[in-house]
């Protein structure tokens, strides 16, 4: 097949690195733009991002003399794409103004950004949890007024480790409550140890905005298409604490949760190893072969050793034991800046493609 022109809006940071990275040699998609602030505009993109590079690999050749454009100029950057990843550091009121600019040039935007994850017409997709959301495009288009254009979004990466892991047992069991700890890697915010030295060998009890994301984002999910806007479920309950701590990359997850019809730890462990969501049964290129995978061993799964599983893209889950409170605890982890940002974005746009709500101009 063709593959499909891409431009990464927001590329000289560390999400808009790693779409740089993802799409660098991508089966379905070509790097064909980059897009920044005005002060990276006219410049390479090694020149752009070069001393800003944040990432544990190296920066793709193809990507070095790529002049980086204005990503607020809209018609010159649409023009030579087929679609864009947005990844911009603005205000979220800028942030929906300029994604739907883009997509009323009929451009689609997958967006890793929270802006426009609460506009009740804009789909905010796990690929293997609801595809389903994505039916409500149409909706968003006739409001937007295009025939192609349209947002879709990813979820917060904070939810990205517990989300799946429950998500089977939900639809199975169904779940009554849920409490959640989360321990948030600094490339969360963009940062490295070297740019944030005051992380090493520190925990900080507070991040802006997370525990909201948490205990909302996670609803969203788990609602239905109804009409023209996405509706929430009512339950379950969730509360939320998230802490940054000294790890490079990777959230962790301590989740108890109580079901409406209480599972037995083996009935647990079965539904992970079963499952199976449409991006596996699609074989996307960025799919993991298992998505879902629980660790016997008391001391797993581990940041250092267990975020790359898969290519980043697994959730990996361990510790599961009865709880004097709730019916059951565990833990869970994923790559925060591949499953959790840029890797589930294009995943997203690989699953978005083969639906073919994204095609070529």
């Amino acid at each position: 097949m063709d593959k499909l022109k891409v431009g990464v809006i927001g590329g000289t940071g560390m999400v808009g690195q790693r779409f740089v990275t993802l799409i660098a040699n991508h089966p379905w998609f070509e790097l064909s733009a980059i897009a920044a602030s005005s002060r990276s505009a006219g410049r390479t993109y090694e020149e752009a991002a070069g001393r800003r590079w944040a990432l544990d690999v190296p920066m793709p050749e193809s990507a070095k003399g790529i002049v980086v454009k204005d990503a607020a100029d809209v018609e010159g950057m649409a023009g030579d794409v087929d679609f864009v990843f947005s990844a911009v550091d603005m205000k979220p009121e800028e942030i929906r103004e300029l994604e739907e600019r883009y997509a009323r040039t009929e451009t689609p935007v997958v967006s890793n950004n929270s802006a426009n994850r609460w506009t009740d017409d804009v789909p905010m997709v796990i690929p293997e949890i609801n595809p389903e959301h994505l039916e409500i495009i149409p909706a968003q288009r006739r409001r937007l007024g295009t025939e192609r254009g349209f947002i879709a979004v990813k979820s917060n990466c904070s939810i990205q480790s517990y989300v799946p892991a429950l998500s089977p047992l939900r639809e199975e069991y169904g779940l009554s409550r849920i409490l959640v700890c989360t321990y948030q890697a600094i490339s969360g915010a963009g940062k490295t140890f070297e740019t944030w030295p005051e992380m090493v060998d520190n925990v900080i009890p507070y991040i802006g905005g997370e525990e909201e994301k948490s205990e909302q984002e996670p609803l969203k999910v788990w609602g239905r298409v109804a009409g023209d806007r996405i509706e929430n479920a009512a339950a379950p309950a969730i509360t939320a604490q998230c802490l940054r701590v000294a790890a490079s990359n990777g959230h962790m997850a301590a989740v108890f949760c109580s079901f409406d019809r209480k599972p037995s730890m083996d009935e647990m462990r079965a539904a992970w190893a079963s499952f199976r969501g449409l991006p596996q049964e699609l074989n996307l290129p960025s799919a993991p072969k298992q998505f879902l995978e629980y660790f016997e061993q008391p001391d797993r799964p581990q940041t250092r050793l267990d975020r790359m599983n898969e290519g980043g893209m697994q959730i990996s889950i361990g510790r599961l034991r009865p709880d004097t409170q709730y019916d059951y605890k565990f833990v869970c982890l994923s790559h925060n800046t591949l499953r959790g940002a840029a890797g589930g974005a294009v995943e997203l746009a690989e699953l978005l493609a083969a639906e073919n709500y994204i095609t070529r101009k």
